[in-house]
């Protein structure tokens, strides 16, 4: 009999699993106390449930925390680490240590439906979603997780794609009953789906990260397919109409490719299409992949487009490369585990 899993239920859940078992009511927060407070991944260590509780709990159930299988370690300390999920299938989850802050980049789905061009992930097409235990062991199950300071949902999927098991994970990370983590803390990434937005702006007070890479309709339907149906321009337009305030923050994230779009005519558009908007622009360098003809500008043509953009009085800045030694773009790894077994 395959259990079911404890660890990634919200309190409500758990709440659930002690009327099916017919246990006291507060024996839902005592395990929830146990499974996000607490330095312990099985059941039997839930020392102030009974014995007869435990072995209750036990026979249906799993405390449900599972270790990476490898780990590749670059040269700048950054880490990624390998875990299969669903049938046979292998995501991967980052550990980046940059001075005083230790990040941790999550994975919402095996694979990716949203193609975007110049992403690995998405050439291994959509394998499924995570559910909130597969995302959560992610950052409970690896040796950094008490160093951690700040959480990214930008690892391999669309985590919109995925809201429900996303905003439960959400949930578990912020609730006092869970983690306790400031929603400040935590930066979840899009490509751009606009209910889906809307839904996780109303839901959760998280930080939003928009995959931008071009302010041109035509160009970013070439990169990025979802601009079909979900134009940039009207994203923009929920965003400002939603009206981000306090210490919440919204970033846009911009991959600048060489003779693509870095040039001034970015720039103004860039400028006009963010303009009245609380926001900042993060420029990414370019990690390549197998089989994809893009480059990145070098390091003086970055610059100098943060340096427009920021003389048009829109915040941007240069995200460090991490990792370029270890297969750092996203699906590389899990793609190349996912191989063996063909």
């Amino acid at each position: 009999m395959v259990k079911e899993k404890l660890y990634g239920k919200t309190l409500n859940e758990l709440i659930a699993v002690t009327r099916r078992l017919k246990l006291p009511g507060y024996s839902a927060r005592q395990m929830a106390d146990w499974l996000y407070k607490k330095d312990t991944a099985d059941i039997s260590g839930m020392t102030n449930l009974s014995q007869k509780v435990r072995d209750l709990l036990s026979s249906g159930y799993d405390f449900g925390i599972s270790e990476p299988l490898s780990v590749a370690e670059s040269s700048d300390g950054t880490k990624k680490y390998l875990f299969k999920v669903l049938t046979d299938k292998y995501i991967e989850t980052a550990y980046i240590p940059d001075k005083e802050r230790s990040t941790v980049c999550l994975s919402t789905q095996a694979g990716c439906k949203m193609g975007c061009v110049f992403c690995m992930t998405g050439k291994q097409g959509f394998q499924g979603n995570l559910s909130s235990n597969e995302i959560l062991n992610q950052f409970r199950s690896i040796p950094e997780h008490s160093k951690l300071t700040n959480i990214v949902f930008m690892g391999m999927g669309e985590p919109l794609d995925n809201m429900d098991e996303l905003l439960k994970s959400l949930d578990i990370l912020t609730s006092e009953w869970g983690y306790g983590w400031s929603p400040t803390r935590i930066t979840v990434s899009t490509v751009g789906l606009k209910d889906s937005i809307s839904t996780f702006l109303e839901k959760s007070r998280c930080h939003l990260a928009v995959s931008l890479h071009s302010p041109f309709d035509g160009e970013r339907r070439e990169l990025m397919p979802i601009q079909r149906t979900n134009q940039v321009q009207d994203l923009v337009e929920i965003i400002r109409r939603f009206g981000i305030s306090g210490q919440r923050r919204v970033s846009f994230e911009y991959i600048l490719f060489s003779g693509l779009n870095d040039t001034a005519a970015h720039v103004r558009e860039l400028a006009r299409l963010l303009n009245g908007i609380s926001c900042r622009v993060n420029l990414i360098r370019f990690h390549s992949v197998p089989g994809i003809q893009l480059s990145s500008p070098s390091m003086e043509k970055t610059k100098e487009f943060r340096d427009a953009l920021n003389k048009k009085g829109i915040i941007t800045t240069i995200r460090a490369s991490r990792g370029e030694d270890i297969s750092a773009a996203c699906g590389l790894l899990s793609t190349l585990e996912q191989n063996k077994k063909r």
